[in-house]
């Protein structure tokens, strides 16, 4: 559990310890609204103890068809102690591309153990 600056209690994944970091979400762009530009990202923080993040973690987004967004972010330059959103990808909601979208955050390949990490969620939104 957490609480917001507003005092509501919500709940969030923290990582204990982990060598294998992998998380991955599906939403339906079936109740997006058709033409406008939408954001997706993760909302997250670091917590004390927090380590094993010197190399960056991989972000996807993989849309209905197949379409793929990667990258990859470092989580230490930013994130202690306070929430961030981590950009994953951007898309237009279509009527003919429908289906389950996929939002990923992922680091394997450095054998580190990590902690630490605290997952707030995911936000969608409409880009300004």
């Amino acid at each position: 559990m957490s609480v917001t600056a507003s005092g509501t209690m919500i709940e969030v994944a923290e990582l204990k310890r982990v060598c294998w970091l992998e998380v991955h979400g599906k939403f339906d762009t079936r109740k997006l609204t058709p033409g406008i530009l939408y954001q997706v990202t993760f909302i997250v923080m670091l917590k004390d103890p927090a380590q094993g993040w010197e190399l960056p973690v991989n972000v996807r987004l993989t849309l209905p068809g197949g379409k793929k967004q990667q990258h990859k972010e470092k989580l230490m330059e930013n994130l202690m102690a306070r929430w961030i959103e981590i950009p994953v990808g951007e898309f237009v909601a279509s009527e003919k591309d429908v289906g389950e979208m996929e939002i990923s955050l992922f680091e394997y390949e450095g054998g580190m153990w990590k902690q630490g990490l605290v997952i707030k969620g995911v936000a969608i939104k409409p880009k300004n």
